[in-house]
């Protein structure tokens, strides 16, 4: 999810100044906001980091699972966004000035999809390590 957080941080708002986090005040609060959110989003960075080293570290990890796991994380951040704080909290839109409906079906179907590899990806590492237990 941190990874996702951080390429819509760095992109959407830094890049492209398309918005901010929160865009319901001023311009400083609106940055405020977007530095809030990029030091959360270091944070739960470095923090997956070392989690996934020591599962790693434990065997208990393999890469088909943190894959999956990858994908679900980018998926279920875009949908959370897209449709949370987009629709249902109304803090951002994607742009402003134009019509949205284009940029929303973008960005949720997006977000479906990478949650839909996601959980494919989930299935075939079960599928996986399932072949390879022995059986009693």
């Amino acid at each position: 999810m941190a990874v996702m957080a951080a390429t819509d941080e760095i992109v959407f708002h830094q890049l492209l100044g398309w918005h901010h986090f929160y865009d319901r005040s001023t311009t400083g609060v609106g940055l405020l906001s977007d530095g809030l959110l990029h030091t959360a989003e270091l944070l739960a960075l470095v923090a997956g980091f070392f989690l996934s080293a020591d599962l790693r570290r434990r065997g208990v990890l393999a890469g088909a699972q943190q894959r999956a796991g990858f994908f679900l994380g980018l998926g279920l951040f875009q949908l959370f966004d897209g449709v949370v704080d987009h629709k249902v909290l109304r803090v951002h839109q994607i742009r402003y000035g134009v019509d949205v409906t284009p940029y929303d079906w973008a960005w949720n179907v997006s977000g479906l999809v990478l949650l839909i590899v996601g959980c494919a990806l989930t299935v075939r590492a079960a599928r996986r390590d399932g072949t390879r237990r022995p059986t009693a």
